[in-house]
């Protein structure tokens, strides 16, 4: 049975790239003010889903692949780049 999940088992592949971009933003950004943004366009995601998010335990949306990458000043596709 096919299972929605990348070759590594995870369930999307932006989020290792979402952690270490949220990390090296300026100033550094929590797990909870990255929430915190996205609270205010809108998006209803607290602390706790972005680290499943980063971890790969949770499908991501293109609404909120949107979101990250207007946060973090990128493109959606530099989220989606596993090189």
């Amino acid at each position: 049975m096919y299972k929605n999940k990348s070759i590594e088992g995870k369930n999307n592949i932006c989020g290792e790239k979402l952690a270490a971009l949220r990390k090296q933003a300026l100033p550094k950004m929590s797990q909870r003010a990255f929430a915190d943004k996205l609270q205010l366009l809108g998006i209803d995601l607290d602390k706790n889903a972005i680290q499943r998010i980063e971890c790969g335990k949770r499908f991501v949306t293109d609404i909120e692949l949107k979101a990250f990458a207007q946060i973090l000043g990128i493109t959606t596709d530099e989220l989606l780049d596993e090189s």
